[in-house]
């Protein structure tokens, strides 16, 4: 990821109508999965500035952060995390069988990730059994912008893709479903506009301000929460999954 964009998160990260809207999701199946005050032990892979450690994540149990990049982890140290390691997601530094969930979110897309199999590998490797795993990725390769260029994404990813990983890295899918349905005609929009006329100012999307629109756009996001905790959206601009690793492994 480029280094700009650990600034631009941490800045954004709280307040962001898309991140506002994805965390009342992640809560929603988390809340059908576990409730609140569950203890789990959790590690957040790819933990970037740490906002899932600080504000989401803590409802669930003790959790532990990893990033690759130490600008990173600079930001999780100034929301006064600690338990906190500077480690690749394809080389985690900790003994199997350790955390009961073992979160990703839009991290295995980037093409610092050599493997993303091997890497949700690793996952169920220090997961204990019945432990799941539950990773946000963004939709659709002909979805591609300049958010793409500056967070440097390798690839986007089908459903039937990420189910497909699961299968192989030995987790039993037990729900997946696309995320951001309704704004979907507006991100189409928005994409096909940058390629027809050629935008290309070196800022992500994080850096756009949906100005009036960003309090409505946070509704209409939230909205989809209890849809995606209980069914399976059809379509979107995010792949959301969570697999559990069999018992008896």
């Amino acid at each position: 990821m480029d280094p700009r964009e650990y600034e631009l998160m941490y800045r954004v990260e709280d307040e962001h109508w898309w991140y506002r809207g994805m965390a009342s999701i992640t809560r929603a199946i988390f809340d059908r999965c576990y409730g609140a005050s569950s203890q789990l032990r959790i590690l957040d892979a790819g933990c970037g500035t740490g906002s899932a450690m600080a504000t989401l994540l803590p409802r669930y149990g003790c959790v532990t952060g990893v990033d690759v990049h130490p600008l990173a982890l600079q930001f999780c140290r100034k929301r006064g995390l600690t338990r906190i390691a500077c480690a690749s997601i394809l080389d985690l530094p900790f003994a199997s069988a350790q955390f009961d969930l073992v979160t990703s979110f839009d991290v295995l897309y980037e093409k610092a990730v050599d493997s993303d199999l091997a890497a949700l590998r690793e996952f169920v490797r220090v997961l204990v059994p019945g432990g799941r795993v539950f990773l946000r990725l963004p939709a659709y390769d002909w979805l591609r912008g300049r958010h793409d260029d500056m967070v440097h994404t390798k690839k986007r990813y089908t459903a039937k893709e990420v189910a497909r990983l699961f299968l192989q890295s030995g987790l039993i899918v037990e729900h997946i479903s696309f995320a951001n349905m309704f704004l979907f005609p507006i991100a189409l929009l928005k994409r096909f506009s940058e390629r027809l006329l050629g935008f290309r100012d070196g800022y992500s999307d994080l850096n756009a301000s949906a100005g009036l629109f960003d309090a409505m756009f946070e509704k209409i996001l939230k909205s989809e929460a209890t849809l995606i905790a209980r069914n399976s959206l059809p379509f979107g601009l995010s792949v959301i999954t969570i697999g559990r690793k069999e018992a008896s492994a």
